[in-house]
């Protein structure tokens, strides 16, 4: 039996959060992978993981904001914790291995392609693997065109996300990064929920049981209050936040040399005995 699927119980509330929520995880990633690119070798490693826990968070978070609006009528919906927990992990760890791709081999090329494909595979798979965690009478079917679309959208998204990190410095271009890719990662969220059909089982009987917040907001507590530390992490760190390196670049006024003049003196050593001998004068007496 055919089940009748709401994916906007509750209006436009859901999608407009969730898109805040893809938009902070991403601004907060990009500022990170931004800053890993300016530090010093050893702190490299850790602003990267940083980067990749805020974005794996922020999309793992939009997601499942998201589905507190999807409902099926007759069928309530439960979800299996390890499952949706695992789906937080797999989005986490791929996009690090993209983001550490790009993060020491740059954003360009080759490093670029294959960060981004990575991350957009983690994208889709935490989707996909997070959908597999429901728990109701019935079963999901998937539109194989639909959903290979939604996998190239988060691969597009997760390329021109890693191209801004590796680009872009100034704080309003970073800014507008993040909207874009909140927009793209929002977009294949949708077009994944789109590609979705339920079949609900005859045998079960319609019954009522706890809604999709009650359900899910137990859970996005954890993931919320990291990326809420990660921000604050951002505040106090104007130079992140600026994408400005650590230390600053010297400006040298016009007509000035940029070295002082180095002075002579007027005794020299003697290199092969390591000792101050006095200067002579290389004139000649008499054109003293």
């Amino acid at each position: 039996m055919q089940g009748t699927v709401d994916g906007f119980s509750y209006g436009l509330v859901t999608p407009l959060v969730a898109y805040l929520m893809a938009c902070l995880g991403g601004a907060l990633g990009l500022r990170c992978a931004t800053r890993a690119l300016l530090v010093a070798q050893s702190w490299r490693p850790g602003w990267l993981a940083l980067g990749s826990a805020a974005i794996g968070s922020g999309i793992w978070t939009m997601h499942f904001i998201a589905m507190m609006g999807f409902t099926v009528d007759g069928a309530p919906i439960h979800y299996d914790k390890p499952t949706t927990y695992a789906s937080l992990g797999v989005a986490v760890v791929m996009v690090g291995v993209g983001i550490f791709i790009v993060g020491y081999r740059g954003a360009t090329g080759t490093a670029l392609f294959t960060g981004g494909t990575v991350t957009g595979l983690g994208i889709a798979s935490m989707h996909y693997l997070g959908m597999a965690g429901m728990r109701f009478n019935g079963k999901l079917e998937y539109n194989t065109v639909t959903v290979a679309t939604s996998v190239a959208i988060a691969m597009a998204a997760a390329t021109a996300a890693l191209w801004a990190a590796g680009r872009v410095r100034g704080f309003l271009w970073s800014v507008g990064a993040s909207l874009v890719m909140g927009l793209a990662v929002t977009g294949m969220h949708y077009t994944g929920m789109a590609a979705l059909s339920v079949h609900l089982h005859a045998t079960g009987t319609p019954t009522e049981g706890d809604s999709p917040a009650t359900l899910l907001a137990p859970m996005l507590i954890g993931p919320l209050a990291f990326l809420l530390l990660a921000g604050v992490v951002v505040m106090f760190d104007p130079l992140m936040v600026m994408g400005k390196p650590d230390w600053a670049p010297v400006e040298h006024k016009p007509g000035v040399p940029a070295h002082p003049p180095v002075r002579h003196s007027a005794r020299r050593t003697d290199l092969r005995t390591r000792r101050r001998v006095p200067h002579r004068d290389s004139r000649t007496p008499q054109n003293r």
